[in-house]
C-alpha cells in the first residue's frame, strides 16, 4: 500500500502528516523523519528537489558491494539493509540521515515500522533527531529477528525430539530450517557491518555511540545464537544419515538374511532337478517327500542359528 508519512516536533510533541506539501510549510529543523512506502515517483522527485538528496532506485538498493550498503559524503549518511517479511522474504529498505532528518525507503508494510512509530508517539522526547528513530528502527528489527531466531529454535527442537525415522519430508525440512539459519546470518551480519560504520562515523551525535555499541552487543549475540542453531542442524543432518544407514543396513541384513535361508534348499532343489539317466533317487518312492523334509531341516536350522546369534 502506498503510503507517505512526515513526522515533526510541534509544542514539544511529534505529530505526523501524510502531505507532501507540507513539508513546505514547517520549519526543516522539525522535520524528524519522512517514511516512504512503496510511493511514486513524483514524491521522490519533490522530496529529492527539496532536501537536495538522491533516493535510490530498488536495483541499486540491492547491490551487495559494501560502498553500496554503506555510504557516507560530507553532509550525508545512506544505509541500505535488507528487512525480512514473516515469509523470510528480503525487503530492500533505504535509509537516508541528512540535517538530522531520517527519509527511509522501502516497498512493503513492516512491523517494525508500525511498533517504532508507536515508540516515538508513546515517548516523543526520547527522538530528537533522526538518528534516534535510526537507532530505534533498528533495535526493534533486532526485536522482530530474535523472535523469529526463537521460532526456527523451536521447530528445529521439535524436529529433534520427532526425527524417528529417515524419510525424504524430514531431510527437505533440515533444508529448509538451513536455508532460513543462513538468511538470517547473512541479514544480521549486513545490520552488524552497518552499525559498525556508524559507530566510526563524525555524522553520528556522540550521545549515541552507547546505544550503538549495546546495539552490536545484541547482534552479536544473536549471531551465536544462529551459529548454534546451524551447528544443531549438522548434528541433525549427520543423525538423519545415520539413520538412514540403518534402515538400509537392515534392509539389507534381512536380504541376505533370506538368501542363507533359502541358500541349501535351493541347492537340493538344483541336485534333483538334474536329467541325468543313472540317479539312485529317482525312483525312490519317497524321494519327494525327502526333498521337502531336507529343506525345510535347513531353514529351521539357519532361523534357529540367526535366532540365536540375534540377527533379527
Amino acid at each position: 500500500m502506498s503510503e507517505f508519512k512526515l513526522f515533526y516536533r510541534k509544542d514539544d510533541m511529534v505529530k505526523i502528516s501524510r502531505s507532501i506539501e507540507f513539508i513546505k510549510q514547517i520549519p526543516e529543523n522539525d522535520i524528524l523523519w519522512i517514511d516512504l512506502n512503496d510511493v511514486d515517483e513524483e514524491i521522490e522527485f519533490q522530496l529529492e528537489d527539496f532536501l537536495k538528496i538522491y533516493i535510490q532506485e530498488e536495483e541499486e538498493m540491492i547491490e551487495i558491494e559494501t560502498s553500496s550498503r554503506y555510504i557516507e559524503t560530507r553532509d550525508t549518511l545512506v544505509v541500505n539493509t535488507n528487512f525480512l517479511l514473516g515469509t523470510y522474504d528480503k525487503n530492500p529498505v533505504s535509509f537516508i540521515m541528512k540535517n538530522n532528518i531520517l527519509i527511509s525507503v522501502r516497498s512493503e508494510d513492516l512491523s517494525s515500522f508500525t511498533e517504532t512509530g508507536k515508540k516515538i508517539f508513546a515517548n516523543p522526547h526520547n527522538f530528537t533527531t533522526g538518528y534516534h528513530i535510526f537507532l530505534a528502527l533498528l533495535e526493534t528489527r533486532i526485536e522482530f529477528d530474535a523472535d523469529m531466531i526463537e521460532e526456527i529454535t523451536m521447530e528445529i527442537t521439535n524436529m529433534s525430539n520427532s526425527i524417528q525415522d529417515a524419510d525424504e519430508d524430514a531431510l527437505l525440512e533440515i533444508k529448509n530450517l538451513q536455508e532460513k539459519t543462513m538468511m538470517f546470518r547473512e541479514n544480521i551480519i549486513d545490520k552488524q557491518r552497518a552499525v559498525s560504520n556508524m559507530l566510526r562515523s563524525s555524522l553520528v551525535p556522540h550521545e549515541l555511540h552507547a546505544k550503538l555499541t549495546i546495539l552490536i552487543k545484541d547482534i552479536n549475540s544473536l549471531l551465536e545464537h544462529i551459529r548454534f542453531s546451524f551447528d544443531r542442524l549438522d548434528y541433525l543432518q549427520d543423525t538423519f544419515l545415520g539413520l538412514l544407514n540403518i534402515q538400509q543396513n537392515k534392509i539389507i541384513k534381512i536380504f541376505t538374511i533370506i538368501s542363507v535361508i533359502f541358500l541349501p534348499p535351493t541347492l537340493i532343489a538344483s541336485i534333483y532337478g538334474m536329467n541325468f539317466d543313472v540317479m539312485p533317487e529317482l525312483h525312490w518312492k519317497w524321494g519327494y517327500v525327502f526333498s521337502y523334509v531336507l529343506m525345510a531341516i535347513f531353514i529351521v536350522a539357519f532361523l534357529l542359528y540367526f535366532r540365536k546369534k540375534k540377527y533379527f
